[in-house]
């Protein structure tokens, strides 16, 4: 069966950017105007069709990633609308690691705000080409140089101006497509879907002549094919200036920037525009990179249908009616509906039942799924997020993806011994979809424990468990994820002796203990002495290393920036055993970590708040009461937007507190910005822990 489009027309693109800045929006404007729906959804009034769930709809926000396809001049848009929240940063993440390209959103008033910044990075991490769209050019502040100028600064980009903009704000009425040379102004009446295309006005045609000149220049900057044409001082052609922009955009030096208003339906058909001319295909980029799983080391697999199936699944969804609906990318080659399909981490083959093209929350079946789509499949039972799915006979590992570790945890409790159950199954279930979501159960108390990105994660896991699983349950207050380290070098020394089965057993295990920068986790090493522990037992060892800390003797929490150097021990004839040493690994540790002066770490935010100037004293001095560090204060067009630093167990409830300090005009958002040493309250509870967790490691008598 041939396909019905080339790969080569096929553009797999995600939207992207802080919340807020207009990408649903954007999105459900491009929805209507390639036919795709007939109606235009709107956020605030929850009848955005990308935003499908019922928590979407309440808040206004967008949680989950959704897909859909398009077609824009005889080319297939596969695209993702993504969260802006930094709480659902892991969607954009997952998203953008099976995605050719990406269109970044900015306000054209806010400009790069943090988690606008913060996608930027993931799609540099990726290698995912770029195109700029600055939205809401009506309002009244918007500012396009400013937006360039901080492209600039704060992302490093090199952002080249295709469009001048026909006034701004209230005035705003169309643009100035400066590769064509025309002007285009939208027709209200169609809601935007007509729009007419004509010289361009008088009296701004210095300033785009101007603006034509710059455009010329950095493209020249960039492309050495295009610099002799323009040095040759003949006027290159659209075709020429078009595929300038694709190089450019394909080599990731340079962002095409477009610019618009989707709310009032002005703009978006360029910028489709720009999607087709200037982001790859899966055709224009070089093979994708694997690993064979016999030893053969790295493997390509080209983006053809020819080649053996290869694909990577990016996301995991439980159905309450059908089951697991598994997303993936395909890379390489065709699946078909009912055939075998192999995972290379789990090394099971399983069968697709069903393959489902996906547009928002609605399903449609087909036949097969070829290079370059994005689908997903029905009957894949043993399949997450990050693993490979391929040909049995041509087996690759392609890369997966790194997530976030949570730094909020809360307990949820179900009220009723029915209920405990159907919470079990819940958790299970959301844990299997959400990478980001780690649930574990209290062994001392029983309680379920969520950890995850943030307040408004966890707020909405729970009211999903509530509402889809039918679960009645009490959640409690908000944990912080604190870690634990060391403020000096130490040695330790853990010795067992015991019998086990009626049989002697003896371990003994010298270890000494290094601070390192948080950041690094924990390292091993092995020291002058390690040799008197037997290689057989090494092993075991390091697990009793790992189990100490994961649970650290100050408060009981994750130790980490510490590097572990095994320098000694002993051992008796026959006697040795894997559990003596493992135990004795363990007591060591713990025996230096409270020798090296144990800290308690808490996780510091970076806070962005955009406040009208009239309350800007009252948040600064409310930052500074939640032990807040200042970093910047910057004048805003309409606000002055305030960065600062804050430990996250003071930041609990902030956005109610700072509603009410502002009237409700002051907006914020935060991101995990590092682990620094506690103070105050959280030190101060953990001296009890420490103390009696001291008092355990002494050696016991006889030892």
């Amino acid at each position: 069966m041939v396909r019905a489009t080339p790969i080569e027309r096929y553009r797999n693109i995600g939207i992207a950017a802080h919340i807020d800045a207009g990408k649903t929006t954007t999105t459900e404007r491009i929805l209507y105007y390639t036919g795709v729906s007939l109606r235009m959804g709107e956020v605030h009034e929850g009848t955005a069709i990308m935003d499908w769930m019922e928590q979407e709809q309440e808040r206004g926000i967008t949680i989950t990633a959704a897909a859909t396809t398009c077609f824009w001049r005889g080319h297939r848009i596969n695209l993702i609308d993504t969260p802006g929240h930094v709480d659902f940063t892991v969607e954009v993440e997952r998203s953008l690691r099976v995605l050719d390209g990406m269109v970044a959103v900015f306000c054209a008033v806010g400009g790069v705000e943090p988690q606008s910044e913060a996608v930027w990075r993931q799609a540099d991490r990726y290698r995912v080409p770029r195109v700029a769209f600055v939205n809401k050019m009506d309002r009244a502040g918007a500012d396009l140089p400013q937006v360039l100028s901080l492209m600039r600064d704060r992302l490093g980009a090199w952002p080249i101006l295709t469009q001048l903009p026909l006034g701004s704000g209230d005035e705003f009425r169309g643009v100035v497509d400066l590769p064509s040379w025309r002007a285009l102004s939208w027709d209200e009446a169609s809601l935007g879907a007509r729009f007419e295309v004509g010289d361009v006005p008088a009296e701004c045609r210095a300033d785009a002549r101007q603006a034509r000149e710059a455009m010329l220049e950095a493209l020249a900057e960039v492309d050495e094919e295009f610099l002799g044409r323009f040095l040759s001082d003949q006027e290159p052609s659209l075709e020429e200036i078009r595929g300038s922009l694709r190089r450019a955009t394909l080599a990731l030096q340079a962002v095409p920037v477009v610019c618009g208003a989707a709310f009032r339906n002005q703009g978006v058909q360029p910028l489709l525009d720009a999607v087709v001319d200037y982001l790859p295909s899966p055709a224009d980029l070089p093979p994708y990179e694997g690993y064979g799983l016999a030893g053969e080391g790295q493997v390509l697999r080209r983006a053809r249908d020819d080649e053996p199936f290869a694909a990577l699944v990016f996301k995991v969804m439980t159905d309450p009616y059908v089951g697991p609906l598994t997303f993936f990318r395909v890379y390489s080659g065709v699946l078909r509906a009912g055939s075998q399909v192999y995972n290379a981490r789990s090394r099971k083959a399983e069968r697709v039942g069903r393959l489902l093209e996906v547009h928002a929350n609605e399903r449609y079946e087909i036949d097969a799924a070829r290079t370059g789509d994005i689908v997903a499949a029905l009957g894949l039972k043993g399949t997450t997020t990050g693993d490979t799915l391929c040909s049995q006979q041509a087996p690759v590992v392609l890369e997966s993806m790194a997530f976030p570790a949570p730094v909020m945890s809360v307990v949820i409790e179900a009220r009723t011994l029915a209920d405990q159950e159907k919470l079990a199954v819940g958790v299970a279930k959301v844990a299997s979809e959400d990478p980001s979501l780690r649930a574990e159960q209290d062994e001392e108390t029983g309680q379920t424990i969520l950890s995850g990105m943030g307040e408004l994660h966890l707020e909405i896991i729970a009211d999903r468990l509530m509402r889809e699983f039918q679960v009645d349950a009490v959640v409690g207050r908000p944990r912080v994820a604190y870690r634990e380290t060391i403020r000096r070098p130490a040695e330790g020394e853990g010795r067992f002796v015991g019998q086990v089965g009626g049989r002697d057993q003896y371990g003994h295990v010298v270890v000494r203990v290094e601070p390192v920068e948080p950041g690094q986790g924990w390292s091993l090493e092995e020291g002058p002495g390690s040799d008197a522990i037997p290689r057989c037992f090494l092993a075991a060892v390091e697990k009793g290393f790992r189990e100490a800390l994961d649970r650290g003797i100050a408060a009981g929490h994750p130790v980490v920036g510490v590097r572990v150097r095994l320098v000694g021990g002993s051992q008796r004839d026959d006697q040795g055993s894997e559990a003596a040493f493992k135990v004795a690994a363990a007591l060591a540790l713990r025996d230096a970590l409270a020798k090296g002066k144990p800290a308690l770490l808490e996780p510091v935010m970076a806070v962005e708040v955009a406040t009208p100037a009239e309350f800007l004293g009252e948040v600064l001095g409310d930052l500074r009461a939640r032990q807040g560090k200042i970093r910047e204060l910057e004048p805003g067009a309409r606000a002055r937007v305030v960065r600062a630093q804050v430990p996250l167990a003071n930041l609990f409830g902030y956005a109610t507190d700072l509603r009410s300090r502002s009237q409700g005009r002051a907006t914020f958002t935060m991101r995990f910005s590092h682990y620094q040493e506690a103070s105050g309250r959280a030190e101060t509870a953990a001296v009890g822990n420490w103390e009696r967790s001291a008092k355990s490691i002494e050696p016991a008598e006889g030892a």
